[in-house]
């Protein structure tokens, strides 16, 4: 009984101490949750990982899980103890861990001052997980493994091109079974819920529109809610974490046809006081590039209300259709709804 009671205790410190958060150069914090035991990263390797950016108050500022795209790293050579460079240099294929930079000392080295979203801020949070390190040879010339990682993670990003293209029609029936969506499907392949039908006229191409809406994915997040990525909805945006100072929230200007093509067959369902909740097939939206925090082959919800249809003054041309702004990252980008 003392016997087991001792092996309990040291299995239980030892426990502790891997949940221990460590103290690294520069002011880092790490803790690395799960080791493999692999070759430490060196500068010069190329990894590929997921991870979750967030600020001291656990807010998320970005998550290759919400996109379902990891990065490509090219490790370089460090700038300053404590920087992202070093710190990955701590860690190995197949390893998870949470680390803290320092943004005293990134601001202090960088010579540029904190980020205003970080002024309350002492560290930038980093859960990561090192999907794959590709190690140069070591006599292999620059040249030849510049080709060999590039050869290697094109075939990847095949790989999981074709993944995530095979699994969009279950992400999209997945979606509608789970929020009992009585859904119609047009010739296109949009699938939609008109909740009001709105005035007996709908705007046609050439139309200006003016909405609300919001566009999230049809993937739940950490919180096991449904990803907003953008709205026009400004208590929404705040709740979600989306919103952009100095933005213009409320009813949005839009010309018919100067979107993505979902989004403009959505908005020509409902007339004036309508509502529509459109989910809308990667061919349909963004397609197989994706567009800031949309990745490639994503299906979309957006929920729509059409506040009012603009006719074009007799004998004038339309007005340009403005950049979408899709999450701030899409407009910045030039895409469109």
């Amino acid at each position: 009984m003392k016997k087991s009671l001792v092996i309990l205790l040291a299995a239980t410190l030892g426990l502790a101490a891997c949940n221990t958060e460590k103290k690294g150069p520069g002011g880092l914090l790490y803790k690395i949750h799960k080791s493999e035991g692999k070759e430490k990263i060196k500068e010069g390797d190329v990894v590929k990982l997921n991870f979750i950016q967030k600020n001291e108050r656990d807010s998320i500022l970005g998550s290759t899980y919400d996109s379902e795209q990891a990065q490509i790293f090219p490790v370089g050579k460090k700038q300053y103890a404590g920087d992202m460079q070093d710190v990955l240099t701590l860690f190995g294929e197949g390893d998870s861990a949470t680390f803290k930079i320092n943004l005293d000392t990134m601001a202090f080295h960088t010579k540029q001052p904190k980020p205003e979203m970080f002024k309350n801020d002492k560290y930038i949070v980093f859960t990561v997980k090192i999907e794959k390190v590709f190690k140069k040879g070591p006599k292999e010339a620059d040249s030849t493994f510049q080709k060999r990682a590039g050869d290697f993670f094109q075939a990847d990003y095949k790989a999981d091109m074709d993944k995530k293209k095979a699994a969009e029609p279950t992400k999209i029936k997945t979606f509608i079974e789970d929020n009992n969506l009585k859904v119609q499907t047009s010739a296109s392949g949009l699938q939609y819920v008109i909740t009001t039908p709105g005035s007996g006229e709908k705007a046609v191409d050439g139309d200006t529109v003016s909405v609300n809406y919001t566009g999230k994915f049809t993937k739940k997040g950490e919180d096991k809610k449904y990803k907003i990525f953008d709205t026009s909805d400004e208590k929404v945006a705040k709740e979600a974490k989306v919103h952009q100072p100095g933005r213009p929230y409320g009813p949005t200007k839009m010309v018919v046809g100067g979107t993505v093509p979902g989004f403009t067959e959505a908005i020509k369902l409902v007339g004036k006081g309508g509502k529509v909740t459109a989910i809308i097939p990667s061919k349909l939206g963004y397609g197989e590039q994706g567009g800031g925090p949309i990745g490639p082959f994503s299906p979309l919800v957006f929920d729509i209300e059409v506040v009012d249809i603009i006719k074009p003054k007799a004998g004038t041309a339309p007005a340009p259709a403005p950049a979408a702004p899709a999450a701030g990252h899409a407009a910045n980008d030039g895409h469109k709804h």
